[in-house]
């Protein structure tokens, strides 16, 4: 008996671990099929009418219904057709396919997803909330309704739009919410000469499909969200992560000019690449990236055994005719093209993105674009980051955690999580928003408003405490902005009965906000009228942001704080704390490599050792 309670101990020990890390990692929310058919929901397009279903909450929605062509057999790579029309009233009831991703948490699929590659190439659908107005009903002229078009991060290779819900933002501050699906990944990004020359005009010869068809959507909205009782001249753009990346860059291509006006960026970056590095070899002139399209030809053909190594690999793609690659490339299936990269995070892929093709984006330097209005759209722009953004991306980093049982975490040191989580946090808050901001300033490109996002207040699940964890880490500000926690991927590892009223409040500030920056282009002080002002940041006090928190940690508040790389890595060469070397030059290297700011003789000289070259990048995506 001594010995059966001894065996039983640990294995129920590793029951208890195994079940508190499922609701660690357990999204809420995949796909949804055959809702109910609502009649009161029949809207007319321009391809045909569709009928829709309604949420408990009372709004409407409509699921799935294509913005595109199917992108798939001789459209793959190429830009986004119209829908074809079709004669009876389309059911709009169920999320459709997913575009192809290899699964993971932070793209909101099932567990049982992970690590694979899942999806489909037939994935242009959007889906569409709105308030209960009956076929007759519905607002028209200046009754309109302001209309939010919603992104979906992923570093643009994982997630979908079914995993966020905009019923609580219509039925509560009457908006028309819309969420996309956008080709991820290769199918989204591939730069090569023989996709570009098989198109006879201009727009068949960029890379950057996924970018074109968030164009194609922003375009379907304008030419038929006034059947739902939108205004397709007050559209919002907003998005996370690489949503924000993608808002920005729609900023600033001419193509996306007059489709939307006024832009919310969570947590976004800002980066285009040269054509160059989204299509050399490694060892060019001027090289390419490690997953240039050239280089993953070479891995392609490796796997068919057409070669042995590299350098073969290398001269039996440059002896094929464009022609014949082309017909190499359009035979590969989904599945074998996904395969081929390399995953970094969750799912995400290293995928050269955002090619300066002078066709969808200029080619200009990234850092150069905000400084001037001839090279972006100027209209209002809210935008922010998470004060803890990296925490998230550390907790599979056996750097800074222990693992146990391949399932349970542990941080070793908790005085060098917070410190290295407080360097990558700081500098995506001074790219992702506060040099955005300036420069939107010093060029007169109209209003703009900061924040930071600071909720932390998460439970402890089996001894983990997840304030500590995670604290207000990348995607947790999600389910406040859309007021639900079925939006998003974080809700089952930060939400709590105890936390449940200060959530709650602070969400119902966060949407306000956003709603009314929808409706007028400034978040003043709310929908409600009711929120602390939210000034912006240009104008006589530049720097101004908002402190989004519980009323328990200060609430929401205006500070003056602005944050630049200079700042962080003048901090970063004097700090003392640090006591990894390694993790040290680590931080120097990701934060400054291939920037203005690098500086190979200080990096080498950093700390009383010094650094040693080459150390692994790791991007924010």
């Amino acid at each position: 008996m001594k010995k059966l309670i001894l065996l039983a101990v640990p294995l129920l020990l590793l029951i208890l671990i195994y079940i508190g890390y499922q609701k660690l990692k357990m999204p809420t929310l995949s796909v949804r099929k055959n809702l109910p058919t609502v009649p009161d929901t029949i809207r007319p397009t321009l391809y045909g009418k569709v009928i829709g279903s309604s949420e408990q909450n009372g709004s409407h929605v409509w699921l799935g219904i294509p913005y595109a062509k199917p992108p798939v057999n001789q459209l793959r790579w190429r830009p986004p057709q119209p829908p074809e029309p079709w004669d009876n009233v389309r059911k709009a009831v169920s999320t459709e396919s997913i575009c192809t991703q290899i699964g993971g948490l932070l793209g909101g699929v099932p567990q049982d997803q992970f690590d694979k590659p899942i999806g489909s190439e037939d994935c242009l659908y959007l889906n569409i909330w709105a308030p209960p107005f009956s076929p007759d009903n519905l607002p028209t002229g200046d009754k309109q309704l302001p209309v939010m078009v919603w992104i979906h991060g992923g570093g643009n290779s994982i997630g979908h739009g079914g995993n966020y819900v905009g019923k609580d933002l219509a039925i509560n501050h009457k908006v028309i919410l819309v969420t996309i699906n956008y080709r991820l990944g290769p199918f989204g990004w591939f730069y090569h000469p023989a996709i570009r020359e098989q198109g006879e005009q201009e727009i068949d010869k960029t890379g950057n499909f996924g970018n074109l068809d968030t164009i194609r959507a922003l375009t379907w909205v304008k030419n038929n969200i006034s059947g739902f009782g939108g205004n397709p001249d007050n559209v919002t753009v907003f998005g996370e992560s690489a949503g924000g990346r993608n808002t920005l860059t729609l900023m600033q291509s001419p193509l996306a000019k007059g489709l939307f006006h006024k832009a919310i960026v969570q947590s976004g970056a800002f980066e285009t690449i040269s054509p160059a590095v989204a299509e050399n070899y490694q060892d060019a002139p001027d090289p390419g990236s490690p997953h240039s399209s050239r280089e993953i030809i070479n891995r392609l053909l490796i796997s068919d055994k057409l070669a042995e190594n590299r350098e073969q690999a290398k001269a039996y793609q440059n002896n094929m005719s464009l022609l014949n690659l082309r017909k190499y490339l359009y035979n590969k299936s989904n599945f074998d093209l996904i395969k081929t990269y390399k995953i970094w995070a969750g799912g995400m892929l290293h995928i050269p993105r955002m090619v300066k093709d002078d066709i969808v984006f200029p080619s200009l330097e990234s850092h150069e674009i905000f400084k001037d209005t001839g090279n972006y759209t100027p209209i209002p722009l809210l935008i922010g980051t998470n004060r803890d953004e990296f925490k998230i991306f550390m907790a599979e980093d056996t750097r800074f955690v222990d693992i146990y049982f391949g399932l349970y975490r542990k941080i070793k040191n908790t005085k060098l999580y917070n410190l290295y989580a407080k360097y990558r946090s700081d500098a995506w808050k001074a790219t992702g928003a506060d040099n955005i901001a300036r420069q939107i300033a010093q060029s007169d490109g109209g209003n703009v408003y900061v924040y930071r996002f600071d909720w932390d207040e998460e439970p402890s699940i089996l001894g983990i405490d997840v304030s500590e964890f995670l604290g207000a880490a990348h995607g947790v500000e999600i389910p406040f902005v859309f007021g639900n926690s079925e939006s998003g991927f974080t809700s089952s590892f930060t939400d709590s009965e105890e936390n449940r009223q200060g959530r709650m409040q602070l969400s119902s500030k966060i949407t306000s906000y956003w709603t009314q920056f929808a409706y007028s282009g400034a978040p003043e002080k709310g929908r409600d009228n009711n929120q602390v002002y939210w000034a912006p940041w240009n104008g006589a006090n530049t720097g101004r942001m908002m402190i989004l928190d519980s009323e328990k940690a200060g609430g929401t508040r205006m500070v003056e704080f602005q944050i630049s790389l200079h700042d962080i890595k003048k901090r970063l060469i004097e700090e003392t704390e640090i006591e990894n070397r390694e993790i040290h030059c680590s931080l120097y290297l990701d934060l400054f490599f291939k920037t203005p700011f690098w500086n190979e003789t200080e990096y080498m000289k950093l700390n009383d050792v010094g650094c040693k070259m080459p150390l692994a990048i790791n991007p924010i995506l």
